[in-house]
């Protein structure tokens, strides 16, 4: 069988395989920092500022997630012909370049397929997505540095100048960098603001309650308005009264989720660092901080020594000028600079130093 099309040319296969490599680089390194933020292994450091590097860094692992979907339909379709290829395998070599490809699209298909159904919160599997999402990103790296070893020579010479160039290979790829791009314009508007009125796709607006979105609400996590409350730190007792007379700090600061979406919202309360101080503690040690909800996955969170001293690590109170709603986590939430939304705690009533 003949495939004599521009599109199952090595030279465009090349190409694309080179900025999907890229996209696969951007998304993989990113990734391991947000999973290594939410799971820190103990050498494993975050800073505090700048406030939006955590949102930098997530908009860009999905961003990149986004636009690796058409250049990886358009890598398939361009070498798709080689399945047709007799004999099935011709060397070692070549048993391990047809391996690391089957290895690969599985590993790429999955990691690309699960992660637009993480971002828009449709959970059809029944695995616990950021552990499987998390092992499968290795496999699929792995998989792409053989395919590399193998290839490279190949790679080499498709890349070299084209002194000759097929118009219809170069209107293949233009069509492949246009899908890429419009994918990432129609999407990036859920952590780029001034993207956010032609991004039609964005799975989150400056829509909910206050002007900020909610992953999750008060009802769902099972939390009411208790009139007895109050907050615990280190064995002594603050009132809601007594935090709102403590100085108080205002700070735009931003949700970034670790669905992609972020959206920055001006909160006030107290720094975490003044409680503890109010509590008899140094600030700059770690604390776990401890919701009303019961049952949810991340009913607590771990606040490390950087951001427990940082000034604007606060305990809010009010966002955008109002009293917290229920749904953001009335009387009091955790809202630190450069964290996953999914870290800042909501319905906190004890911090309890590590």
């Amino acid at each position: 069988m003949k495939f004599r099309s521009a599109a199952h040319n090595e030279k465009a296969t090349a190409r694309i395989g080179l900025w999907l490599g890229i996209a696969f680089l951007v998304c993989f390194v990113t990734g391991l920092i947000s999973h290594a933020i939410q799971h820190p292994p103990s050498w494993f450091f975050w800073p505090s500022r700048p406030v939006n590097f955590y949102r930098i860094t997530q908009g860009l692992h999905v961003i990149s997630g986004v636009a690796a979907i058409p250049l990886l339909l358009a890598k398939l379709w361009s070498v798709y012909p080689k399945l047709f290829e007799r004999p099935l395998v011709k060397s070692l070599p070549h048993a391990l370049e047809r391996g690391s490809i089957l290895v690969l699209s599985g590993a790429a298909f999955f990691e690309l397929v699960t992660g637009i159904f993480n971002v828009a919160q449709n959970y059809v599997f029944t695995f616990y997505f950021p552990v499987a999402h998390y092992a499968v990103a290795w496999v699929a790296v792995g998989s792409i540095l053989v395919h590399i070893a193998v290839k490279l020579p190949v790679v080499r010479r498709a890349l070299q100048r084209d002194t000759s160039p097929d118009l219809s290979r170069r209107a293949f790829l233009r069509t492949t960098w246009l899908a890429s791009g419009v994918a990432v314009v129609a999407t990036a508007g859920v952590t780029v603001p001034f993207l956010r009125n032609v991004s039609t796709l964005a799975w989150r607006s400056a829509k909910g309650p206050q002007g900020v979105p909610v992953n999750r609400t008060a009802a769902a996590a099972g939390v009411t308005k208790d009139p007895s409350w109050t907050l615990e730190v280190a064995g002594k007792r603050f009132t809601l009264d007594q935090l709102s007379a403590m100085p108080q700090t205002t700070a735009d600061l931003p949700i970034a989720c670790v669905e992609g979406w972020s959206q920055s919202a001006s909160w006030t309360g107290v720094p975490v660092a003044d409680v503890l101080k109010a509590a008899g503690v140094q600030p700059g040690v770690a604390v776990q901080v401890h919701s009303m909800e019961q049952n949810g996955l991340y009913r607590t969170s771990t606040l490390p020594g950087e951001h427990t001293k940082d000034p604007l690590t606060l305990l809010a109170l009010r966002c955008n000028g109002e009293v917290l709603d229920m749904d953001h986590g009335y009387p009091c939430r955790i809202i630190a600079p450069s964290r996953p939304g999914v870290l800042q705690t909501k319905w906190v009533n004890r911090l309890e130093v590590l």
